[in-house]
């Protein structure tokens, strides 16, 4: 992940896209695509500085045609069952089973398909809490394509704020949640973090944060104001190492860690907010 990271932050080479694909058994893929071939070298000690001496695979560099790659990539995607939730794109409408929630998300610019762990573990999570209760206030904060936001208002049938500072994934979430018979439910807005007139003063039965680590601890304080007592956050966006760090920050801004989802090197927190006594801010 340090990896994809510092690839994608690079100016020189700058790649225009950067992704990683997990492999099993602590081994992962990133590729990043450039305007022109990017110099081997360069590319080499970038790699071996942030790996710190982490086994490395061969580094490839090839030419790609040109082609549709959001379709060709679509079309190699398969379906993906959460709990109650099934994830599929518009090339597999025909084939959904019954019995299961269908929600249609189709690759693109914002993050969000549930082919990535951490947002299959905020379903999982969801579905779990779902047998439990029925939310009544719900915010997606960092909604990507919508689909933490999409699943809520299918099943609840209830009104939320989904938010996102990239105003390219707000237009997106729109799209997938009008596409999904959602559109009304789903109040999509640009914000960072809680910095909106729709978010400043709500209290969430249930908050989703699939994040990363920076900003779900950046954001702890501002956790502790807007999830009411008793309710529950779902965080997610962590590996391993990174969990005890923003376990430890969360506790001190009056949360209790209910459960951990591990999902593919990726960890899920839910967590739910103390009722007893005032959080600290």
């Amino acid at each position: 992940m340090s990896v994809a990271e510092a690839l994608e932050a690079a100016l020189d080479p700058a790649p225009i896209a950067v992704g990683l694909f997990e492999r099993g058994e602590d081994r992962c893929e990133v590729f990043a695509h450039y305007t022109a071939p990017p110099p081997r070298q360069v590319l080499l000690e970038l790699i071996a500085e942030i790996a710190g001496g982490e086994g490395l695979g061969p580094l490839h560099i090839e030419t790609i045609p040109p082609a549709d790659w959001v379709t060709l990539s679509q079309a190699k995607r398969g379906k993906v069952a959460a709990g109650r939730f099934l994830i599929h794109g518009s090339h597999d409408r025909g084939s959904v089973p019954r019995g299961l929630l269908a929600i249609e998300i189709d690759a693109g610019q914002a993050f969000g398909t549930a082919h990535h762990a951490s947002t299959r573990g905020c379903l999982l999570a969801l579905d779990a809490i779902l047998k439990r209760r029925r939310p009544r206030e719900i915010i997606d904060l960092g909604t990507g394509t919508g689909i933490l936001a999409i699943a809520a208002a299918k099943t609840l049938r209830r009104s939320l704020v989904a938010s996102d500072s990239d105003k390219i994934a707000v237009a997106t979430a729109k799209e997938n949640a009008r596409k999904n018979g959602v559109g009304p439910l789903v109040f999509a807005l640009a914000a960072d973090g809680f910095a909106h007139r729709r978010l400043r003063s709500k209290k969430a039965d249930l908050l989703f944060a699939n994040l990363l680590e920076r900003a779900l601890y950046a954001l702890a304080p501002a956790f502790a104001r807007h999830v009411a007592r008793g309710g529950t956050a779902i965080l997610s966006g962590l590996t391993p190492s990174q969990t005890r760090g923003i376990e430890a920050r969360i506790r001190a801004h009056g949360f209790i860690l209910k459960k951990r989802i591990i999902f593919d090197g990726w960890v899920t927190l839910v967590i739910v907010r103390r009722s007893s006594r005032p959080a600290e801010d």
